[in-house]
């Protein structure tokens, strides 16, 4: 059953919360997006943004198992979530 979009933004957020609990991701984070730490305060409600969080903890698979484990959910629903945001549609390539 697909994520709803109100449930993709929750669970983004959720993702943004564990990340800037990760001392060793955060820095990663800001430094890979360009945000600073008003930003995340700032932009924390702009589902874009959002998107941008979820783009960056799919980056690698640990960590996306560290946050689904953190979080009790199933490791399939970040990818689910990010589809459900602006810009997470399929691609193409064909």
């Amino acid at each position: 059953m697909p994520i709803s979009p109100d449930a993709a933004e929750t669970l983004a957020l959720k993702a943004l919360s564990w990340l800037v609990a990760n001392e060793e991701l955060l820095p990663l984070f800001l430094g890979s997006t360009g945000a600073s730490g008003a930003d995340l305060r700032a932009r924390a409600a702009e589902t874009e943004f959002l998107s941008s969080v979820l783009d960056f903890l799919m980056l690698d698979d640990a960590w996306v198992v560290a946050f689904c484990d953190a979080n009790a959910v199933p490791y399939e629903l970040p990818l689910q979530a990010r589809a459900m945001l602006p810009g997470g549609g399929e691609v193409h390539w064909t």
